[in-house]
């Protein structure tokens, strides 16, 4: 069969095109699924350790405080009861919901927002979110966030990935959407409906509490509202209070351990040489001067 140089050239250009195109793709999935190390929020901070991206599970300081979190996702009649304590209690906590729960209880989210909590995003469907793509869990983390915007006129910054369920990708999509990846470093098992003193003694005899600790709780388990108020007295017994999550984190200027610990980045400002002293012939004026107090934490 002839070709003529006409239809040749054609053809060659829509072999070019057609693997520029496959070229393209190839390179437009890769930046999709690509590692970004650098946070989207927090300014000068990293939550790489040794190659892996880490949520915060509980924070370094030097601070008695600590911070209570649920999780909604499902069940809600024991949500009035739990505000009803923690306003007992002067005790403000953090409410992870979903796009689900907010859909089904717009003024519970009114009430805990009104009550002065934090509003936080527990993903719209709570999926494992190690299992989606970039783009879903995007949508997963931003489907929730309007809704709830649209409610309070908040933008929710705290995110905890369902089942805990994460992995390098999740937290930087979350980062990237504006949002601290949170996970817990007291588990209250509570949706296991062991009984209120499981819940009270596994909470306030965990080694993890410390200052700086996270505790997770959920409304909608059998004995979580009854168990709240001796937990709470008992942990400020303790030497504690209790903050939000949203104030017990560091915003920026942050780095993680291995433990998923945030700490505060150490300065790397270089301190200013000592002026030199000059030699003086009177004895007062020889004598070793104190040395100034730091404030460098």
């Amino acid at each position: 069969m002839h070709i003529d140089k006409k239809s040749l050239w054609g053809i060659k250009a829509c072999i070019f095109m057609t693997a520029f195109a496959a070229v393209l793709g190839i390179v437009w999935g890769q930046m999709e699924k690509a590692v970004f190390t650098t946070a989207g929020v927090g300014d000068n901070s990293c939550t790489t350790v040794n190659g892996r991206e880490l949520p915060i599970y509980c924070v370094d300081t030097k601070e008695n405080m600590v911070s209570i979190s649920f999780d909604a996702a499902w069940g809600n009649d024991d949500t009035d009861e739990i505000l009803a304590v923690l306003e007992k209690n002067d005790v403000k906590a953090t409410f992870f919901m979903t796009g689900g729960w907010v859909e089904d209880y717009p003024e519970d989210v009114k009430k805990i927002w009104e009550a002065g909590h934090d509003l936080a995003n527990h993903s719209e469907n709570h999926k494992n979110m190690s299992q989606l793509s970039a783009n879903e869990c995007r949508n997963e983390l931003m489907e929730v966030h309007n809704k709830v915007c649209e409610l309070t006129g908040y933008e929710m910054t705290l995110f905890r990935p369902p089942y805990g369920d994460y992995d390098n990708e999740v937290i930087c999509q979350a980062s990237r959407c504006g949002y601290y990846t949170v996970q817990w470093s007291i588990d209250s098992l509570d949706w296991k409906n062991y009984g209120v003193d499981d819940i009270i003694e596994r909470v306030c005899n965990h080694k993890a509490l410390k200052p700086g600790a996270i505790i997770l709780c959920h409304n909608g388990a059998d004995y979580t509202a009854d168990a709240l108020d001796t937990l709470i007295k008992r942990i400020k017994e303790a030497g504690y209070s209790f903050v939000p999550i949203s104030e017990l984190i560091h915003k920026e200027n942050y780095e993680m351990d291995h433990e998923g610990r945030q700490h505060v980045k150490e300065s790397t400002v270089t301190p200013s040489p000592t002026p030199a002293t000059m030699p003086s012939n009177t004895p007062q004026d020889n004598q070793k001067m104190p040395t100034p107090h730091s404030n460098a934490a």
